[in-house]
């Protein structure tokens, strides 16, 4: 009997706690971020039979843009473990001020379409070290696409790029992964070369 007591106490004692020391408020975890584990920045040289070559990070698959099927020279850089991609497009200007002009305007075109949703636009014009021009555009908020660029010799080739991501995580969560690749986007522009 002594015993049955005993224990009913202890049970007692143990609800008592248990009821007193829960609270009912509920707090949400604070907001974390996945940790991205990056690897070096590593390159090989395209130059399939192009009319342009530059390096391209090993960790991108070159694949033929599927867009455009008349475009030989149109080809996706795809970085598959990040669900991004860097559409390039080469257009022939062949000694025409007209087409040159034609595809800088559509280059800013598409730029323009995001302005609905970009907090800012940034545009910069880098000089590379093979004395070529380039103008990268930066834009801010959550847009489809973060980077774009475009460089051309004003005579003959024009080649556009414009990184993409194919998820709808939120732009501040991709920002490791955007840095990563501007490096890259960056080290294509400064390796461009055109073969004639």
């Amino acid at each position: 009997m002594c015993f049955l007591v005993s224990n009913i106490n202890r049970i007692f004692i143990v609800c008592c706690l248990l009821f007193f020391s829960c609270d009912n408020r509920f707090l949400p975890k604070p907001k974390g971020y996945n940790k991205i584990i990056l690897p070096e920045h590593d390159y090989f040289i395209i130059n399939d039979s192009f009319p342009f070559s530059f390096e391209v990070s090993k960790i991108a698959a070159v694949k033929k843009s599927t867009i455009f099927k008349n475009e030989p020279y149109w080809i996706d850089l795809l970085y598959s473990d990040y669900d991004a991609q860097i559409n390039i497009t080469y257009k022939e200007i062949k000694g025409s001020k007209k087409n040159l002009s034609e595809f800088i305007n559509d280059t800013y075109k598409l730029i323009n379409k995001h302005q609905i949703k970009a907090s800012a636009i940034k545009e910069t014009i880098i000089k590379t070290p093979n004395n070529k021009k380039a103008t990268i555009i930066e834009l801010s908020g959550e847009v489809p696409t973060q980077f774009q660029f475009h460089i051309t010799d004003s005579n003959q080739h024009f080649l556009r790029g414009a990184l993409y991501f194919n998820t709808a995580t939120k732009n501040d969560s991709l920002a490791p992964i955007i840095d990563y690749i501007k490096i890259d986007i960056i080290h294509l522009i400064n390796s461009l070369k055109w073969n004639d």
